[in-house]
């Protein structure tokens, strides 16, 4: 029996010294390289002094009319993610994309992360760089933000258009930041991306620009303004339940035909937030989320029919 006990604890003793080991070399390997490519991250956009930090922001095409391309939530880099409707986009139009707080290359922030504040940001950007009239055009959670948005701003906001994008009354899971947060900064998420690549939603672009989202991902995943907006969603949902679009402002929606299967109410919930506005509609188009990764052409087709209508109309 003694034979036995001290043969279970020396595999007991190996097992834990084994993963302590792992564990270890995981963190460390995660540490320095981080530290590595903090020089390789490269450069792009222009900075803009907001709230006293630096916001980036990309501004291509010199077109007569302007969008403004806010990201959905947790997006590693704003400018990259959004290269293919750029593309797109910058040939008839002015486009800027925006990199809120904790986003793409610019600064982070403690500043908590209601949609007030998120507003509030974006519209001091824009008002720095002399923007004054434009439309907004928002994936995801910027649903959201940009319901409140319009509302507060809507002499200056010409259009709205989401991009298979939130709305208020939709169902909404709560993150365990925390955890998350630690899987990062232990390494073991930096591990995990490395067996499945695949886990991380990138637009098909090149392979310089593949590892510089990589590398920004690894940089912002969940940094402090990323987590206080994850603990905020609920009350930025429910909140922005009491608002609806402007009546003279006009909107489009384009919905994924995939989050439409999950769910069902999706297009119906949409099309309420219509039933105020004068002029909108919804497009729906086959593909996932990330409708501006995969129907760029598409969506910027559309957009250019939309926009053209609403300058007869005026």
């Amino acid at each position: 029996m003694r034979k036995i006990l001290k043969i279970m604890l020396i595999s007991i003793s190996t097992i834990i010294t084994v993963m302590v080991v792992f564990l270890a070399t995981v963190y460390f390997v995660n540490l320095i390289s981080n530290e590595r490519e903090k020089g390789k991250i490269e450069d792009y956009g222009q900075k803009v002094m907001v709230d006293g930090k630096q916001m980036n922001v990309l501004i291509q095409g010199d077109g007569k009319e302007t969008i403004v391309l806010l990201p959905g939530y947790g997006t590693a880099s704003p400018v990259l993610d959004f290269k293919p409707l750029v593309k797109e986009l910058s040939p008839y139009y002015r486009v800027v994309v925006i990199e809120p707080f904790g986003y793409g290359l610019s600064d982070d922030t403690d500043k908590v992360r209601t949609s007030q504040n998120y507003v509030d940001e974006i519209h001091e950007c824009l008002q720095k760089l002399n923007i004054k009239k434009y439309t907004l055009m928002g994936h995801s959670i910027s649903g959201i933000y940009g319901l409140e948005y319009v509302n507060q701003y809507e002499k200056e906001v010409q259009a709205f258009v989401g991009i298979d994008s939130s709305v208020p009354k939709q169902e909404t899971d709560e993150l365990p930041v925390s955890s998350l947060q630690l899987l990062n900064q232990s390494g073991l998420y930096r591990l995990l991306l490395k067996v499945n690549p695949d886990q991380l939603v990138m637009p098909k672009v090149d392979d310089q620009t593949k590892a510089q989202i990589k590398m920004l991902t690894f940089r912002n995943f969940l940094d402090e303004s990323q987590g206080s907006e994850a603990d905020n969603f609920r009350n930025n949902f429910k909140n922005a339940q009491r608002l609806h679009f402007p009546k003279k402002l006009s909107v489009v929606f384009y919905l994924a035909d995939q989050t439409e299967k999950e769910t069902p109410s999706w297009k119906p919930m949409h099309e309420d937030l219509l039933k105020n506005v004068d002029h909108g509609k919804v497009v729906t188009f086959k593909g996932g989320h990330y409708l501006h990764h995969t129907r760029s052409k598409e969506i910027a087709a559309d957009f250019k029919g939309f926009l053209s209508k609403i300058e007869i109309n005026r």
